[in-house]
């Protein structure tokens, strides 16, 4: 029977490798299952940022096996290609060349069980330190050389903005809102917050002390009501809501006390396409469970996107925020 143990065991399954993750925002995961004969289908995961010093592309290749995926998936050969490609980025002005970024492999060591389904802590990439110009285009070309097979794709950047609020203080007042200010990034379509709030946590024994965050996502998915326009963002959130984050991440401990530091406010913006594939992926809430498959990866499988990250950080924590922790229902017993 299709849905017994044997038959699972004998299912052809074809795992697309989207194993490296967005920053708090923007994550998903993709497989694609089917039952063919195998053939050589590239995958390519690659978010472009200017305001990162290094762009990292995971490029590898679907795999097929009988048995279990989840297992094939802990292999690292089962998804790395033998042999180097021949990756480069090519930067355009309109329709107009200006220069090439070959991108050389390296092995990143910092992936975690539960970060992906898919093998760790140690992983292979592409990379450049290219520095990249938000007025232009970037085409992606991969050969493999061994079989000449050539794999394409194409993203603009997301461009800078203005952060008009907060800017020198974090203020959360009790009962009130607390205003986020920003003009909209060309090319950007889906924001993302978040607060990151530092405090000092000191042992009460012996006056040692460690310096924390939480990370707290006032919004995930904003996006504009006219992409066209030009009106700064100008939204208003309950200051309570921070009071009940913190209470929410932070664990009673009676034998440390604890003081606010500062706050960081970040700001993640996608592109058009990143959407697309997000809204693609992420689970239905409907009755049809099926969706279509999305990607912008020419004789390939995989997303070639953009996204920009900006933050307003080292905030300092206004007095009306620090005498409130204090007494809050939520963060009055965690020695603020």
């Amino acid at each position: 029977m299709p849905g017994s143990k044997s038959g699972r065991m004998r299912t052809l399954r074809l795992m697309t490798l989207f194993s490296l993750l967005l920053p708090v925002l923007f994550s998903c995961d993709k497989s694609l299952k089917v039952n063919a004969e195998w053939k050589d289908t590239t995958v390519v995961y690659g978010l472009l940022d200017q305001s990162e010093d290094t762009t990292y592309l995971k490029i590898t290749k679907a795999f097929l096996g009988e048995g279990d995926a989840l297992q094939f998936s802990k292999i690292p050969d089962s998804s790395n290609y033998p042999d180097k490609l021949e990756v480069r980025l090519d930067e355009y002005d309109g329709i107009t060349f200006k220069q090439s970024f070959a991108c050389d492999t390296v092995t990143i060591h910092n992936k975690a069980a539960g970060d992906s389904i898919f093998y760790y802590p140690d992983q292979l990439m592409y990379f450049t330190k290219a520095k990249l110009n938000e007025n232009y285009l970037y085409k992606l070309y991969i050969l493999n050389k061994k079989s000449g097979k050539e794999i394409t794709s194409q993203s603009g950047l997301v461009h800078d903005f203005e952060i008009q609020v907060p800017q020198n203080t974090a203020s959360f007042p009790p009962g009130k809102s607390f205003q986020v200010k920003w003009n909209p990034a060309k090319n950007g379509k889906r924001y993302q917050l978040v607060v990151r709030f530092y405090y000092r946590e000191t042992l009460i024994s012996d006056h040692s002390f460690t310096t924390k965050f939480i990370a707290w996502i006032v919004f995930k998915d904003l996006q504009p009501v006219d992409a066209a326009s030009t009106e700064p963002f100008n939204l208003y959130f309950p200051g309570d809501a921070f009071y009940a984050a913190v209470g929410a991440k932070i664990a009673v401990n009676p034998l440390v006390t604890r003081d606010a530091l500062m706050c960081n406010f970040t700001f993640t913006v996608a592109a058009p396409e990143l959407i697309t594939y997000m809204e693609v992926t992420e689970p239905s809430l409907s009755l049809v469970q099926e969706r279509p498959s999305y990607t912008n990866i020419v004789n390939g499988i995989g997303l070639f996107s953009s996204r920009y990250m900006k933050a307003v950080d080292s905030l300092g924590i206004s007095q009306i925020t620090i005498d409130e922790l204090k007494v809050n229902k939520n963060t009055s017993n965690l020695g603020f």
